[in-house]
């Protein structure tokens, strides 16, 4: 059996045992999941309209109010719900890196998710992340993480395995777990230094949004009280995925890469004038 019939066999087992508290979770309603703020720029689908509900803190990080209170409050008492069939299911980790929490696709919302990415955030990463094909997300991974007391602490420096990524805090009372980024970078340059611009530390707030390239270095500082719930959908696009087998220039998203360039073409430049210099019998001190 493959990797992939064994998953949907999982799922179908869940899904068979599992009774949701919020059956009105499942299926998209925008007027009682959006903030009419957001569901207003997303009308009229211009970078403007856009522009006008957002903050860009560091480039390429987008924060804006998203969520409405009862949709959050909603979602958690869910995962709560899912935690008590952790052991009989043995539910999957959300990822590699985060222990608690639960994959909200395995629950039966892969569907209202999708049209969550499609219709929601598709539209808006079309605009501001071109470069890592914002326009062409067609696929999600959606899940809740946990922080704080008996869950995780902290998530360390790392990126996603994404395109683009929205993390929206759902609640509950907590102090800490600051969600910090230090700059868009490709493998090569991973754990490259990062520039004083690009050093951003955001203290979450339930309800709103953090819109970012999956490639953005980031991670989740300890929580030092209470927990935290944070919704987080890592959007993906094969478009992008076939063409970055071929791709030898990350320039248009990768700082480094785009010093890099800079230097190979000021480098080029200086002795191309060197060499001018020289014919023409100047010296170029």
């Amino acid at each position: 059996m493959s990797t992939l019939q064994k998953h949907r066999e999982y799922r179908q087992r869940i899904i068979k045992n599992y009774q949701p508290l919020h059956k009105e979770l499942y299926t998209m309603s925008p007027t009682s999941f959006f903030l009419p703020s957001f569901l207003k720029a997303i009308r009229e689908n211009k970078e403007q309209s856009f522009r006008n509900i957002l903050v860009e803190p560091t480039a390429g990080v987008y924060i804006f109010d998203m969520l409405k209170p009862n949709f959050c409050n909603m979602l958690m008492s869910e995962n709560t719900l899912k935690d008590g069939f952790r052991d009989k299911l043995r539910i999957m980790r959300p990822n590699t890196m985060n222990k608690y929490g639960v994959v909200l696709d395995d629950f039966g919302l892969e569907t209202m998710l999708g049209q969550f990415m499609d219709h929601y955030i598709r539209p808006m990463s079309g605009v501001f992340f071109p470069e890592v094909g914002g326009s062409t997300l067609d696929s999600h991974h959606g899940f809740v993480v946990e922080y704080g007391a008996n869950k995780d602490a902290e998530l360390g420096f790392h990126v996603d395995d994404s395109e683009v990524t929205l993390n929206v805090c759902l609640g509950k009372q907590f102090h800490g777990g600051e969600l910090f980024f230090r700059g868009i970078r490709c493998d090569k340059h991973i754990n490259s230094e990062a520039y004083s611009e690009e050093v951003l530390d955001y203290g979450h707030v339930p309800g709103r949004a953090v819109l970012h390239c999956g490639r953005h270095r980031n991670g989740v500082k300890a929580t030092t009280s209470g927990n935290q719930l944070n919704l987080i959908l890592w959007c993906r696009s094969s478009v992008f995925r076939e063409l970055k087998k071929y791709q030898k220039d990350c320039s248009n998203w990768c700082a480094e890469c785009r010093n890099d360039k800079k230097e190979r073409q000021r480098l080029s430049i200086t002795a191309t004038k060197l060499e001018l210099l020289k014919k023409n019998g100047i010296s170029a001190a």
